[in-house]
């Protein structure tokens, strides 16, 4: 059984901030908001699954906007945000969760502070919201747009999300009140009698719907944190029929040897990040004297240094990685290779580049005694 799932809703026609596009589709310096709210919960540890609920009409754009990350089918929302959510929660049946968090795709700086918050407030009980204490003076307003009172904020709070609860409850409670029309979960779950607990959110975890937000966002976006980072690896070769590079599978007459699949391309890249992030590197990780990890598929260790950076609260901006190497040839699988880079790393094809290049018959990899790949990683943190 899957333990938690994160449900991404994006369903929203959201034309109030401007542009031709729903606005969980507009560009974010570089990046989709759709996919920086989907990369949030990618990266998380405690999440095991994430998919999205979509809009009919924006299937071409959705699967554009997300190549390359490795997510749940899609499933197509409904005409109200409480019948979207419903169609995603019937999505998880045969998955059967034993939690899962839904969250506004319009939410694109989500940290995992938060995420955890609502995931460590949900073992306590079956709904959990994040949410920020009201501080300013709130005023009510008159018809006439005067002053009618001030309103007493002692106790109040602005509700964000995620929103996480015990996925067969949230369930039957959407079941149970389908009919109604209610502004989010918490108010499903609240109308269904369950008990609702608030977890600390965060004032960057706000929700864009003006021009105003979208500016506040690439402000903060411009305001990062460039970290460049190298990563180098070596294999030999050794007797077989085939070598792993960069995820990808390739038939040949030589093997890389080595303690876990020897993907010399992997390990530069995996190496290049946690330099990054100044984690070390592969090998205090994954250390060749721990049995676990022989033969292991080497995209468990660029996934873990991924995840690395978006426990910073940080993205991947690119990747890039040379192979050096007589052969095989490396022309006839490179896209093969940046396609499979960029699902593990939870980024965009258009952030990966693959190179490759000979020594022109010198040195160990001239002689084709092994393969060497040097690997440059940029993240933002």
């Amino acid at each position: 059984m899957t333990d938690t799932v994160a449900l991404i809703v994006a369903a929203g026609r959201g034309y109030r901030a401007g542009g031709e596009l729903p606005k969980q589709y507009r560009m974010l310096a570089g990046q989709s908001m759709l996919r920086r709210s989907c990369a949030a919960f990618l990266n998380h540890p405690r999440i095991d699954a994430v998919g999205a609920v979509i809009h009919p009409d924006d299937k071409d754009i959705y699967v554009e906007s997300t190549a390359g990350a490795t997510m749940l089918p899609p499933v197509l929302g409904g005409a109200t945000r409480q019948e979207s959510c419903r169609n995603g929660l019937e999505s998880l049946v045969e998955l059967a969760p034993e939690r899962v968090l839904i969250h506004d795709a319009a939410r694109p700086f989500v940290d995992s502070t938060t995420i955890d918050g609502v995931l460590d407030a949900l073992v306590n009980g079956p709904a959990v919201i994040a949410a920020i204490p009201v501080t300013d003076t709130l005023k009510k307003a008159s018809a006439e747009n005067r002053i009618a009172e001030t309103v007493e904020r002692e106790g109040l709070w602005r509700a964000q999300t995620p929103q996480g609860f015990r996925y067969a409850e949230i369930l039957e409670a959407h079941r149970k009140l389908a009919a109604q029309s209610l502004t989010d979960d918490a108010a499903v779950a609240e109308a269904a009698g369950l008990a609702v607990a608030l977890a600390p959110g965060s004032e960057d975890n706000f929700k864009l719907t003006t021009e105003e937000d979208f500016a506040r966002a690439e402000r903060m976006l411009g305001a990062g944190d460039i970290r460049v980072a190298s990563g180098f690896d070596v294999h030999r070769f050794d007797e077989g029929n085939a070598v792993m590079l960069c995820g990808i599978k390739i038939k040949y007459q030589k093997t890389l040897a080595g303690h876990s699949d020897a993907d010399v391309g992997l390990h530069a890249i995996t190496d290049a990040l946690l330099g990054a992030v100044g984690e070390g590197d592969i090998g205090s990780h994954f250390p060749p004297s721990d049995a676990k990890w022989r033969g292991a598929d080497s995209a468990l260790f660029l996934r873990h240094a991924a995840g690395l950076v978006g426990k910073r609260g940080g993205e991947i901006r690119h990747l890039d990685v040379t192979l050096i190497c007589e052969g095989p040839k490396i022309g006839p699988h490179r896209e093969a290779m940046r396609a499979r880079v960029a699902e593990i790393a939870g980024i965009g094809i258009d952030r990966v580049s693959v190179k490759a290049t000979t020594t022109e018959g010198l040195g160990f990899t001239g002689r084709g005694e092994g393969i060497a790949a040097q690997a440059t990683a940029t993240v933002r943190l």
